[in-house]
C-alpha cells in the first residue's frame, strides 16, 4: 500500500459518518434542502486551490481511467484519429484511448522513464489529435519539450499525473501544465478515496464538455430542477459519490505531512545508496518528484535479482518494476494490438529490465531505509 492508504484514520471515518448524520445524501447533485454539504464540489474546489490554481475547472469523477476517457471525449476523439502516449504506462491510459476507437501510438521513454520528446516528435502525423505524457512513479516528464512539440503542431496535451500527485515542474504541480490534467485517487495513490479521480481543464469550454459527458450529458443549469434539466451531449455516468468526496477532503488535509514523511525516506535512500553498480533515475533540473517511489538502475541481471531478493525478504517488495510489470509495459499487451511490439515498445522494455522500483512507505521507519541502503551496498554482482 501507499501513503494515502497508510494514514486512513478517525478523520475519514468521521467524515463518512457525518454524511448519515446530515441527511444521508449520497448523490453529488440536488437535495439542496436535505444536506449541509456538497462534499464532491468542496473536494473539487479544494483540489484546485492546492494543485491547479491557474486551471479553469476541477472535476471529480469515479476513477483516473474515467478521467482520461472523459478528456478524450471532450476533445471529440474517435475512429480515424491517433493518440500518442508512452510504452511505460499503466494500461488504463491505453484502454481509454482504444475505447474511443482512436488508434494507439506508443513512444519510447527517456532517462526519466517517461515519454521521450525525441521519440514523440518522430511519431506525430496529420491524424494525431492528442498527446498523453504520463508522469510514471512520481517523477515529472520533460513537459517543457512535450508542450512545445504539441503547440508546434496544435495538438492538445492530456497530462496523466495519476502516479505523481504532488510532483512539480519548476513551481507548478503536475496536472496543471497541459490542456487537461488527470489525477487518480485509488488505493495505491498519495491521496486515496478508495476509487476516484479528477480532471483539471485549462479551457472553460472543454471543462463544460467534460462535466456534461461525466454526468449523462446533463447541463446542470443553475436553478433548474435536475429532472427538468436538459442534455448538451451524449454522456455516461462517471460521477464521484459524496462518500468519496468527504473522504478525499480529509485525505487532502493530510497531504503535506504525507509528502514530508515520504521525502525523508526518499532522501535517506538517495544519500545512502552508494553501490558502484547502481545508478539513480534521472530527474530533470528544477523538477521535483512526489517521493512515493525510489527507482534505481542496476548494471546487470545478477545484481538486480539480488536487490529484488533483499526487498522481498525485508517486506518492502517492489512497485511495478518488476512487480506488476505486465500491467505497466506495453510489451505485454498483445491483447490490445497483436502488432504492439514496435521498436519503441521493445526499446522501452529493454530499458525497464535494468530498473527496480522501491516503494516509499511512511509506515516504515526512516532507519529501515538506512538499513535497506546498507544491504544494497553490500550486494556482490
Amino acid at each position: 500500500m501507499l501513503p494515502g492508504f497508510e494514514v486512513i484514520g478517525r478523520e475519514e471515518k468521521r467524515a463518512i459518518s457525518r454524511i448519515f448524520d446530515e441527511g444521508s445524501v449520497f448523490f453529488a447533485h440536488g437535495f439542496d434542502k436535505k444536506r449541509k454539504h456538497f462534499h464532491v464540489r468542496e473536494f473539487e474546489s479544494n483540489l484546485k486551490s492546492v494543485f491547479a490554481k491557474k486551471m479553469s475547472d476541477s472535476l471529480c469523477v469515479s476513477s483516473g481511467t474515467a478521467a482520461i476517457k472523459i478528456a478524450l471525449k471532450a476533445l471529440n476523439i474517435g475512429p480515424g484519429d491517433e493518440v500518442i502516449t508512452q510504452s511505460f504506462n499503466f494500461i488504463a491510459t491505453v484502454e481509454a484511448i482504444v475505447d474511443t476507437g482512436a488508434k494507439l501510438v506508443l513512444t519510447d521513454i527517456d532517462d526519466t522513464l517517461n515519454m521521450s520528446p525525441e521519440s514523440l516528435n518522430g511519431l506525430i502525423s496529420h491524424k494525431t489529435k492528442a498527446i498523453i505524457p504520463v508522469h510514471m512513479l512520481g517523477v515529472p516528464a520533460d513537459m517543457q519539450s512535450i508542450i512545445k512539440i504539441g503547440r508546434n503542431h496544435t495538438i492538445p496535451i492530456i497530462e496523466d499525473a495519476c502516479e505523481a500527485i504532488g510532483a512539480k515542474v519548476k513551481d507548478c504541480y503536475v496536472g496543471s501544465l497541459g490542456d487537461f490534467g488527470i489525477y487518480s485517487f485509488d488505493f495505491g495513490k498519495m491521496i486515496t478515496t478508495g476509487e476516484g479521480g479528477a480532471i483539471f481543464s485549462k479551457s472553460q469550454t472543454l471543462g463544460k464538455k467534460a462535466r456534461m459527458y461525466h454526468d449523462h450529458g446533463h447541463k446542470n443549469i443553475q436553478g433548474t430542477p435536475r429532472g427538468q434539466d436538459t442534455a448538451g451531449m451524449v454522456g455516461f455516468n462517471y460521477r464521484m459519490t459524496e462518500f468519496s468526496g468527504a473522504f478525499g477532503k480529509e485525505q487532502l488535509k493530510k497531504f503535506p505531512k504525507i509528502l514530508e514523511k515520504s521525502k525523508e525516506r526518499y532522501v535517506t535512500l538517495l544519500e545512502n545508496i552508494c553501490h558502484k553498480g547502481v545508478k539513480f533515475r534521472n530527474i530533470n533540473i528544477g523538477n521535483k518528484p512526489n517521493y512515493d517511489t525510489f527507482v534505481i538502475v542496476v548494471e546487470n541481471a545478477s545484481l538486480r535479482k539480488k536487490v529484488i531478493e533483499i526487498l522481498n525478504k525485508s517486506s518492502f517488495g517492489t512497485k511495478n518494476l518488476p512487480d506488476a510489470f505486465n500491467w505497466h509495459c506495453a510489451y505485454f499487451w498483445k491483447h490490445v494490438d497483436k502488432n504492439i511490439r514496435t521498436k519503441e515498445v521493445k526499446d522501452t522494455y529493454k530499458k525497464l529490465l535494468t530498473c527496480v522500483a522501491i516503494p516509499i512507505l511512511i509506515s516504515r521507519a526512516n532507519n529501515d531505509y538506512k538499513n535497506l541502503a546498507k544491504e544494497i551496498n553490500a550486494c556482490k554482482g
